[in-house]
């Protein structure tokens, strides 16, 4: 309706403007237009004969100039009279020369009406620019406005039986749900309630489903905002909504106010190194001095989430502003089942889907990632016209969110088709004779993402928080079984052992400089400067090592992966036939499982796959070119986790 209304107050100005014109500017047909000084020239010339003077127009007849012409010259003069001597003295000049005179007396609207439009004209800009400073929320008066979304108790509708995966985080937050509830059973025996809950851990893991979910187990209001939404170009105004935020939650106790990705208001404060944000500070500053004025009688509970608490203030963390820490992090494979099962409610299922094996194959995925994989095993299901989710397509969807779509599309020729299987097959062959390497789950030489021309999965039998030095090193000779099997096959070396280079160098001096993992450089951990630097924290630190410690970090870094090297040469030198019958059934089959390959390994081939029709998921899956090489880091496995997955570029 608004809408609406706009368009008629523009028809409304579209109309007086053209009134306006008309009725000055249009002429009669065989009328002339004068100026009013030629009109006294031609009176004072006694060529005219009659003058009608109106309220802004003076109009008449005159002479032509032929005095053979025949017929009535008429003649318009615009005027604005502005002194009543000026009409007296028109008057004047014609009787005396004996011209017909005469004065239309206009009405007060009439005499008025430009000074009537130009005032319509001026209302008319004033009521748009209100109307669209009340629309908007750029106009001064509100800067300062918190733009917190404000969910009340029935609109808040999320509980904990949404929330699955983080049984420890939810045991820490059921204490804060009671108080709100029941304060006073608290407040009785002395005890105060946390101000501040800081949800530490990283993206995807639920930590603003969390939040949610207090609100909606206590039935309190929940104000939920970015840490992005206090900072403006405009200094001041991130305090101004700090204030006002606090002054609604005040109105409104019991409640939680949320502020997600709180690194962005609440990071360290520069230590005089370039000047610091004086914006961003200045919000700090202000979040600081409002909690520090909460009680905790007034039930007002601030819930911040982050991914980066490493950059966070220290006044921001210290007791009495967020006292209490939870880490919400990637789950274990009972917190993947629990939250497969909570996304895969409603959604029709086949018989054999076993959510256990699903999530066994999701090692390291967050919470995010498990909805993403039941979507996309959706997608799939549906793009085949299925009736029902099954367990292909859970381990089709799997691949894609590990390693992307598949791009069957692709053309590769046959030489790099055979580059692809023997660097897959050295993968999968010296991780089945490495010793506490995970077992293979799946080998392929399908393209897939970009830069990906194949991938070998292991996958752990139990989910794994700690690494021994036996364990790293074996993840290290699995990564260079691709190269060594293009070595040892082609006397060759490509492009596409890249990514696995990079990972072998990665773990190795993971191990030199941060595990204390080395003989020969000890048990010391020395910053490799690969962390992020932060400004104001670590830019002035000054390295605690000599250049003779660089060199020799360097030597064992390079001694690891070069002796993870030998040892995977010599594993495939000893059973080169098997790296051939491996790579000859890839090429065949192009994807062959666990069981497929431990066929393989006893000796016996594999039966012909049996010809099918192009399945229709498999039709311009993703037409993305032909990709020059590795993406940097293409098969991170989803959580963070980077184990367990080898590719080769084509």
């Amino acid at each position: 309706m608004a809408k609406k209304a706009g368009l008629n107050l523009y028809w409304v100005l579209i109309i007086i403007c053209a009134l306006f014109l008309i009725y000055y500017m249009e002429v009669p047909g065989g009328t002339k237009r004068l100026r009013y000084d030629e009109f006294l020239t031609r009176l004072k010339q006694d060529q005219v004969t009659e003058v009608l003077v109106g309220a802004t127009v003076i109009e008449g007849s005159y002479k032509p100039k032929d005095a053979n012409a025949k017929g009535k010259r008429t003649f318009r003069v615009n005027y604005l009279p502005t002194d009543n001597r000026l009409l007296d003295n028109l008057r004047q000049m014609c009787e005396a020369r004996g011209i017909a005179f005469s004065y239309q007396q206009p009405s007060a609207l009439v005499s008025n009406l430009h000074w009537i439009l130009l005032i319509a004209i001026a209302v008319f800009f004033w009521v748009m620019i209100v109307r669209q400073m009340r629309r908007t929320d750029t106009t001064v008066m509100s800067f300062g406005k918190s733009k917190a979304k404000i969910s009340m108790e029935k609109d808040t509708k999320t509980s904990f039986d949404d929330v699955a995966g983080c049984v420890e985080a939810k045991e820490e937050l059921e204490e804060i749900i009671q108080f709100l509830r029941s304060p006073k059973r608290f407040q009785i025996l002395g005890g105060k309630i946390p101000k501040g809950v800081l949800l530490i851990g990283p993206p995807g893991t639920g930590k603003t489903l969390i939040a949610r979910a207090i609100a909606g187990e206590a039935g309190v209001p929940f104000f939920s905002i970015s840490g992005s939404d206090f900072v403006e170009m405009f200094v001041g105004v991130g305090a101004a909504r700090v204030r006002d935020l606090f002054n609604q939650a005040k109105a409104k106790a019991p409640c939680i106010v949320f502020i997600d990705e709180i690194d962005a208001v609440g990071r360290q404060r520069f230590a005089g190194i370039g000047g610091g944000h004086d914006e961003r500070e200045q919000t700090l500053n202000q979040l600081l001095v409002e909690m520090d004025g909460f009680e905790s009688q007034k039930g007002v509970i601030i819930i911040a989430a982050t991914n980066r608490h490493d950059v966070l203030d220290p006044a921001l963390l210290r007791p009495g502003r967020f006292d209490r820490r939870v880490v919400v992090d990637a789950p274990d494979i009972n917190g993947r089942e629990d939250i497969l099962k909570v996304h895969t409610k409603g959604k029709p299922l086949a018989d054999e889907v076993d959510l256990t094996v699903v999530a066994r194959q999701t090692p390291g995925f967050s919470g995010a990632d498990l909805a993403n994989v039941v979507n996309e095993a959706a997608l799939l299901a549906a793009r085949r016209n299925g009736k029902q989710i099954t367990s292909r397509d859970f381990e089709k969807a799997v691949d894609r969110v590990i390693a992307g779509p598949e791009r069957k599309s692709r053309v590769i020729s046959e030489k790099e088709k055979e580059i692809v299987a023997y660097h897959e097959a050295g993968h999968a062959l010296v991780n089945e004779h490495t010793e506490d390497a995970d077992p293979v789950h799946k080998v392929s030489i399908i393209p897939r993402g970009y830069g990906v021309g194949g991938f070998t999965m292991s996958l752990p039998e139990e989910d794994r928080y700690l690494n021994t030095r036996k364990e790293l090193l074996a993840r290290i000779i699995v990564l260079m079984g691709g190269r060594a099997a293009e070595e040892l096959v082609f006397d060759e070396i490509s492009t596409g052992a890249s990514n696995d280079l990079e990972r072998a160098s990665t773990i190795a001096r993971a191990m030199v400089c941060t595990y204390g993992m080395s003989d020969k450089v000890g048990p010391l951990s020395f910053n490799d400067g690969s962390r992020e630097v932060f400004v104001g924290r670590d830019i002035n630190r000054d390295h605690s090592y000599s250049e003779s410690t660089y060199q020799l970090i360097d030597d064992e870094v390079k001694r690891i992966v070069e002796t993870c090297m030998e040892a995977a040469r010599t594993i495939l030198r000893d059973n080169t036939p098997v790296l051939h019958a491996i790579a000859e059934a890839l090429k065949v089959h192009e994807t062959i499982s666990r069981e497929q390959l431990m066929i393989v390994l006893k000796g016996d081939k594999l039966p012909d796959p049996a010809p099918r029709p192009p399945a229709r998921d498999q039709i311009n899956e993703a037409n993305a070119g032909d990709g020059a090489g590795d993406d940097k880091d293409p098969n991170r496995r989803p959580g963070g986790e980077t184990g367990g997955l080898s590719t080769a570029g084509a």
